[in-house]
């Protein structure tokens, strides 16, 4: 009988983003290959900037790297009106679970805050992560050219109470 390598993935944690932490958001927005071709203008000069981290409720997943800590992902909840405003997964850490690491941790922030439902503006090439994530299509948010040239689908995360 030949060995096995059983491999363990490291663990993530999530935690408050900082300040710090702008710079690496930003490469993971703008490096997003969901984001290529006909996209790749939506994101070209976007910047998650210490400002924004501090106006918002943004979380970092994080996990260990050869340097220590790693960030790689994020999502940016708003309280009013309640949308989750950004959700991303850095390419390299993509199939690991940890966007739907985020979602949950998103709904139970969500829940502490009072929300009942939080509105997602999806990406088009998203649109399939939030339907297995759990939220409900309901309905479409029109282009708003220059900056978003397309349609989008609209969805809503209901948050169950515990």
């Amino acid at each position: 009988m030949g060995s096995r390598t059983l491999r363990i993935s490291p663990p993530i944690t999530i935690r408050r983003a900082v300040a710090r932490d702008a710079r690496r958001l930003t490469r993971i927005v703008r490096g997003s290959r969901a984001y290529e071709g006909k996209y790749a203008a939506a994101v070209a000069d976007y910047r998650v900037g210490p400002d924004y981290i501090e106006a918002h409720r943004v979380f970092a997943a994080v996990g260990p790297d050869e340097q220590g800590d790693r960030v790689l992902g994020f999502y940016s909840l708003v309280l009013t009106p309640p949308e989750l405003d950004l959700l991303f997964v850095a390419d390299e850490a993509q199939g690991r679970g940890i966007g739907r690491l985020l979602v949950a941790h998103m709904q139970a922030e969500a829940r502490a805050a009072g929300l009942d439902r939080v509105k997602v503006v999806s990406h088009r090439p998203a649109e399939g992560f939030y339907h297995r994530a759990g939220a409900v299509r309901t309905g479409t948010a029109p282009a708003n050219p220059p900056a978003v040239p397309w349609d989008r689908p609209e969805f809503e995360f209901r948050v169950p109470s515990e």
